[in-house]
């Protein structure tokens, strides 16, 4: 799920202060970006001095951005920059927008200054209100200074967490189980609001490509089948294998064919009344894979997922798991278990194929513990019209062994964490990955049209670690 996110970089200036100033912080910006290895698409040819301070050049930069197709604008403020210009540019392209400028130079011998950057920075976030542009803020700081890498590859991050969100649509394999009413969802809602669409198909329709697949003895189930030995101890028939493969196969081949980037299934019963194994092996490889298919139908559970994915650029795999019980010791540790469905990566020890699931007396589940760890945990979800998305930290923590996939959870506080859950709009299914990435969620929120929510009281903490003001949120 790794996508390459591209940048519109737009550097600014405003006439009565220092073009050559501008046009060196400028080059400046740019060296910083290439050495940071960021795609960007540069304006360097739409005038002299490759920069936006005029009504002809923000028409070429709009025109060259929009065929680009780029994820975000990156507007820097060289000196005072043109408020107008910038605002008019971005409310051409609905891309997330990072405003950020240089710190000014000491003033010159006789008091005099080239840039007053800081000031413009003022002008430009009142006028991006104005034009009812949401926009992200990287604070005054020098090219060299820490805080403007970390501010560009956290913006990057939120781009990516905008453009999977906006470009998201989900394989509905069956309806929901009818005891799942928790689980129900709005599609025409969520094409509505946030362009998200679904792609139902009965249940058929995949039992029938898993059998065209078996019949031609697809040489996808052989390759399917030797990776499942290699990442987990098999300890299923091999009959049941390979209808795991095929399952695994047939869920992917639908997903390119309804050109879905994740999915949802009816997991029980009625699958295996068809083809008699249960598809959480199944869903684990696709996980690994990157397209995340999520059981019981939970349409919102996989948006979670695709969204705390998006925040590790790909690089860290969501667990998915029903929040299940207290610890019996630990007051504010909690598992996350049941029908879970971890990437075989995410497993502390080998993972193994047990004979049957403990709840469901069917082959084809996975057992594993995920991995120690600092995680974020994410719940996309609403009703009555409001979609909001629940944030926060916890760690993991010593417990007692359980069957199936789980993990031991420790919170700053389980009764709040808790409450949240009853008093929704959220349900027990939750998304984690193990990084801090509660920041890149919460701002990527404002280009969402999503209300983020703690089930912690960290909102000042993620603030100030946006502003710089701290390294990390997590306790």
């Amino acid at each position: 799920m790794t996508q390459s996110i591209k940048l519109g970089f737009a550097p600014t200036r405003r006439n009565i202060f220092s073009a050559d100033a501008a046009i060196e912080y400028a080059n400046l910006t740019r060296d910083k970006l290439d050495a940071m290895h960021v795609n960007y698409v540069d304006i360097k040819e739409v005038n002299d001095d490759g920069l936006l301070y005029d009504d002809a050049g923000m028409e070429k930069i709009a025109t060259k951005f929009k065929a680009e197709k780029i994820d975000g604008l990156f507007l820097a403020n060289e000196n005072f920059g043109t408020e107008y210009e910038c605002a008019r540019l971005a409310k051409q392209l609905d891309v997330p927008v990072l405003l950020w400028g240089p710190k000014d130079e000491a003033p010159a011998a006789d008091g005099s200054r080239l840039r007053d950057t800081q000031c413009g920075l003022f002008a430009i976030g009142k006028v991006l209100r104005r034009f009812q542009i949401p926009f992200t803020y990287l604070v005054n700081v020098d090219i060299d200074d820490p805080e403007f890498e970390r501010g560009v590859t956290d913006f990057i991050k939120v781009c990516n967490i905008v453009k999977t969100f906006k470009n998201t649509r989900i394989l509905q394999v069956g309806p929901r189980p009818f005891d799942f009413w928790s689980t129900m969802v709005n599609e025409g809602e969520l094409l509505e609001k946030f362009n998200i669409s679904l792609s139902p198909i009965p249940l058929t329709e995949l039992v029938e490509e898993i059998h065209t697949l078996q019949a031609s003895h697809s040489s996808e189930i052989d390759v399917t089948v030797a990776t499942l030995k290699q990442v987990a101890d098999v300890d299923i028939t091999d009959k049941d294998l390979n209808m795991v493969a095929a399952l695994k196969v047939a869920l992917s081949h639908k997903m390119t064919e309804y050109g879905c980037n994740a999915g949802a299934i009816q997991c029980w019963t009625a699958l295996q009344d068809e083809i008699g194994i249960l598809p959480y092996a199944s869903e684990s490889l696709l996980q690994d894979e990157g397209t995340p298919v999520t059981c019981e139908t939970d349409i919102h559970g996989v948006i979670s997922e695709l969204l705390v994915e998006a925040a590790t650029m790909g690089d860290e795999k969501a667990i998915f798991a029903d929040v299940n019980c207290r610890h019996p010791e630990n007051p504010n540790g909690e598992l996350l278990q049941h029908l879970g469905v971890f990437p075989f990566s995410t497993a502390k020890n080998k993972p193994s194929l047990p004979k049957s699931h403990f709840v469901f007396d069917f082959p084809g589940s996975v057992a594993l513990q995920a991995k120690d760890g600092e995680y974020t945990l994410c719940r996309f979800d609403g009703d009555n019209g409001q979609y909001n998305l629940l944030l926060g930290n916890a760690k993991s923590c010593e417990g007692p062994y359980e069957q199936g996939t789980y993990l031991w959870l420790q919170f700053a506080n389980l009764n709040r964490f808790e409450t949240k859950l009853v008093y929704g709009p959220y349900i027990h299914h939750m998304a984690a990955v193990r990084a801090d990435v509660v920041p890149v969620l919460y701002e990527a929120c404002k280009y969402l049209g999503v209300t983020p929510d703690f089930y912690d009281p960290i909102e000042d903490d993620v603030q100030a670690y946006l502003r710089g003001d701290i390294d990390s949120i997590v306790k």
